[in-house]
């Protein structure tokens, strides 16, 4: 049992009590249908207090939600107006944790299924997923892009929802976006090895240390009802440890997939990873810290950081003054079980699948290979070349880093973090995209389960000395990109290709728009000063900041 909170708050510092709240309601946040047009452009913000500009979508942080009904078609174009030459002046936009079945072109992946978007530029996204529900984001997936502002929310809502029957409320005030924000452009910090976020922001809204006591963002809720909140991990870098002081709250999805409930007081939410849980508002009226505590040096919830407020309705608008209790049912992965056809594919036992690969990732000198090999990406997306007549493995590039697949096999993948050498800035949060996997052995632990393991689509590999297993069927055609969600390590090299079936896919993907056949040569059209980043100087500017950076390399799709 927790303690109760106002007993918690008798011991906790009430300086505060008489301090106005400066933070602001998340009840009317942007909402966007299926169909709809994202602009990307530059804008001037300071979420946290500090003045940067940034790239944002419709300009504003995070990017407006896209909400859907299960079965709606979309159909989105992205409009890159990008101006700001110390960013990227290129765009590509991935929806995490959509299939993209028979539209791998519309993946939004650079250099995997498409060439960037080119400065006054669009092109028009569109897909569907008829047996998809849950909760999706949108990001930035050319370069390290989405870490200066490009990445929003998207829901996918079930009116036949099975755990309906669980929750009152649940549209987009109960939206929660984690996070991080650096003060520094994002060319510049992917040169650093060790790039810290100057502040977590909580739907957009935070405050840094030293910094000033800047608006937070307010989740209003009534007594008396439950809420679905939905969680999402928009990190570039660090995980959340999520908690809301004197509240448990129960776990019913994990990146759409709904899982059986699990009540719980603390989980921990790795980047690219979402989960809705079940608030019951049944504590007395008042304003409760909401706590989004990263894996950062010294991270801290003085002055509000790292911080929102859960606002019962009739509460003043004041800062809370309840205080940190220490979590006693901390959310375990290996606790969590699919609610839906449970089970892992395949003939049960490791190593019993159709396909079965071992991945072994190492560092050297700031870059991350898999089996001896970092990836680069390639001067030709690899859905171009398989659509182009390339199938062997020999054949696609980036060499060593392509491994095709058959077609309804079942693959058990294996990542292995050894202790030797060192593989710096776990835990890596591990995405595959085009599939959901059954996560039938989770990183740190020893057990494996193939009955009824959580399935998801982003899982921690864990830490030196640990692994994790996972499975899935390849019956989505196409090349799909997996990678650490650590977006300065997949600039780093830490990912590789799974094609599928290439002999087979143009026959099964849906006819791809002419107007992705004109983004690559539009695209290699660019001059240096085009693609924006500031090249050389980036470079430069982080090394102003430290000695320790990553070996120096081209802007991102020119060699």
């Amino acid at each position: 049992m927790l303690t109760p909170i106002l007993i918690a708050s008798l011991v906790s510092l009430i300086n505060a009590a008489s301090i106005v709240s400066r933070s602001q309601s998340y009840s009317q946040p942007a909402v966007l249908g299926p169909q709809t047009t994202l602009t990307i452009a530059n804008k001037v913000i300071a979420p946290d207090g500090f003045e940067r500009s940034a790239t944002l979508v419709n300009g504003i942080f995070p990017g407006p939600l896209i909400a859907a009904q299960k079965g709606d078609n979309f159909s989105i174009q992205v409009v890159n107006e990008l101006t700001d030459e110390s960013m990227f002046l290129s765009t590509s936009v991935h929806w995490h944790g959509i299939f993209q079945n028979g539209t791998n072109y519309a993946d939004g992946t650079s250099f995997v299924t498409q060439c960037p978007i080119a400065q006054n530029h669009s092109f028009v996204h569109n897909f569907s997923s008829p047996n998809q529900a849950g909760t999706y984001w949108y990001h930035s997936h050319y370069s390290v892009q989405y870490c200066d502002g490009l990445r929003g929310a998207l829901v996918i809502y079930d009116p036949d929802d099975p755990l309906a029957y669980m929750y009152d409320v649940d549209d987009a005030s109960t939206v929660i976006t984690l996070s991080d924000w650096y003060h520094a452009v994002a060319p510049v910090m992917r040169h650093l090895v060790d790039a810290d976020a100057n502040s977590t922001l909580i739907n957009g809204l935070g405050r840094y240390a030293g910094g000033p006591a800047s608006e937070l963002a307010v989740i209003n809720v009534e007594q008396g009802k439950r809420y679905r909140m939905r969680l999402v991990a928009m990190s570039c870098d660090p995980n959340f440890n999520f908690t809301i002081d004197g509240h448990i709250f129960t776990v019913i999805e994990a990146d759409g997939q709904l899982t059986e409930p699990l009540v719980v007081d603390q989980l921990q939410i790795f980047a690219g990873q979402r989960y809705s849980v079940v608030l019951v508002a049944d504590q007395p009226v008042d304003n409760y810290w909401i706590r989004s505590l990263p894996n950062l040096v010294n991270p801290s919830f003085e002055g509000g950081q790292n911080s929102a407020i859960l606002r019962y309705q009739g509460a003043p608008q004041v800062d809370p003054t309840t205080a940190y209790v220490p979590p006693q049912d901390i959310l375990v992965e290996t606790n969590l079980h699919a609610l839906i056809n449970p089970g892992a594919p395949g003939i049960p036992g490791y190593g019993n699948a159709d396909i079965n690969l071992h991945f072994k990732v190492t560092n050297d000198t700031g870059l991350f290979y898999i089996n001896n090999v970092t990836f680069s990406p390639p001067s030709i997306p690899v859905l171009l070349q398989i659509l182009s007549g390339a199938q062997d493995p020999f054949q696609l590039l980036p060499n060593g880093s392509v491994y095709a697949l058959g077609h309804n096999k079942v693959v058990e993948l294996t990542m292995e973090i050894p202790v030797v050498p060192n593989v710096p800035g776990g835990p890596h949060p591990i995405h595959l995209h085009g599939h959901a996997f059954d996560v039938v052995q989770s990183a740190g632990n020893s057990t494996f389960n193939y009955v009824n393991p959580v399935r998801r689509d982003v899982v921690s590999a864990g830490n030196p000395g640990q692994q994790m297993v996972i499975r899935w069927t390849t019956d989505n055609y196409g090349p799909w990109f997996l990678h650490c969600h650590i977006d300065w390590h997949l600039d780093a090299g830490f990912a590789v290709v799974m094609a599928e079936s290439p002999l087979d896919t143009a026959a099964h993907l849906n006819p791809v728009p002419k107007e992705w056949d004109q983004l690559c040569p539009t695209f290699y059209s660019l001059t240096p000063t085009q693609l924006g980043g500031e090249g050389r100087l980036s470079w430069e500017e982080a090394a102003s900041i430290t000695t320790l950076l990553f070996p120096e390399t081209p802007l991102p799709g020119h060699k």
